[in-house]
């Protein structure tokens, strides 16, 4: 594997960043995404977290930041050296002043008026944590692509059977789809752990079925190995997942992403359940009448 340079001679000079430019300036994300196939594969945890949370990255210490990533400090500022920083604070710079310029261009409610904070500046923990819920929700739904959501919709409906992979703690979220998907009366399966019971459901996917992988950072090896074999028995393939260079999502044909930003020490997955939810909401509008039927059936049973 190819690595990032770290030799102090192809550094910038002190004070200088390794994106800037005056005329065509590269962000940091970008510079990140394009020397991500060249990262180790701590370094990738880094990078993956750096571009799918730039707010955090931006403003906080390279500790933080490393157990967010789940990998250490030192690992956080080898990477940094390598991109071409003098260490974590310049990169750091180089996410403050991205996450600067987006909000500058954004406007905050569509209206280009001001919305109305949720507290008042003195937020405490509690509020700070809700705030982040809130503004986690908002830009998943801003970002989501409806030809994707349509997309995963249409292969939910036309397929025989879903296999729904997700481990730890994507494995409520698995099974809560599930749940919702068979109060619909459609056949769905969960893939929670390597039992010998889930790995017999591995060795039923066909071509009529559809595996979704979820996945919060880096992915569990069970969920990668369900999306590989779906794609070798031409499955259709989906992934749900907060980051954008996870390798679940690029073994998926449709994919959607998720925001889980969170001042806490555990990622936020609101608008996971959201997205989750809102994605069952769109299966039964499908055929709203057909699928009434179907839920009072089930709860007959």
């Amino acid at each position: 594997m190819k690595r990032l340079a770290t030799n102090t001679a192809e550094r910038p000079a002190a004070g200088h960043s390794p994106i800037g430019g005056t005329s065509e300036h590269q962000s940091l994300s970008k510079y990140i995404q394009a020397r991500f196939d060249e990262c180790s594969r701590s370094q990738k945890d880094v990078a993956q977290y750096i571009v799918d949370h730039l707010d955090e990255a931006a403003f906080q210490t390279a500790e933080e930041l490393a157990r967010r990533a789940n990998t250490s400090s030192s690992t956080v500022v080898r990477f940094s050296q390598a991109l071409g920083f003098e260490g974590f604070p310049e990169l750091q710079a180089a996410a403050r002043e991205e996450y600067r310029r987006l909000h500058a261009k954004a406007p905050s409610n569509g209206t280009g008026t001001s919305s109305t904070p949720l507290f008042s500046l003195d937020q405490n923990e509690f509020e700070t944590a809700l705030t982040a819920d809130h503004l986690n929700v908002e830009d998943t739904a801003r970002k989501v692509s409806r030809s994707s959501v349509e997309a995963l919709i249409e292969a939910i409906v036309g397929v025989e059977r879903v296999l729904v992979a997700g481990t730890d703690q994507m494995a409520f979220f698995a099974s809560y789809l599930r749940h919702l998907l068979m109060l619909l009366d459609l056949r769905v399966d969960v893939v929670a752990s390597p039992s010998q019971e889930a790995l017999s459901r591995l060795g039923r996917i066909d071509a009529e079925t559809l595996v979704i992988g979820l996945s919060a950072g880096r992915p569990h090896p069970l969920v990668v190995r369900a999306m590989k074999l779906a794609r070798h028995r031409k499955a259709r393939t989906a992934a749900i997942t907060d980051a954008t260079l996870s390798e679940v999502a690029k073994l998926a044909q449709i994919k959607l992403y998720y925001s889980s930003n969170s001042p806490a020490y555990v990622r936020s997955h609101t608008a996971l359940l959201s997205l989750i939810q809102a994605l069952a909401y769109g299966v039964y509008a499908q055929d709203s009448a057909q699928y009434d039927d179907r839920i009072k059936a089930f709860r007959l049973k």
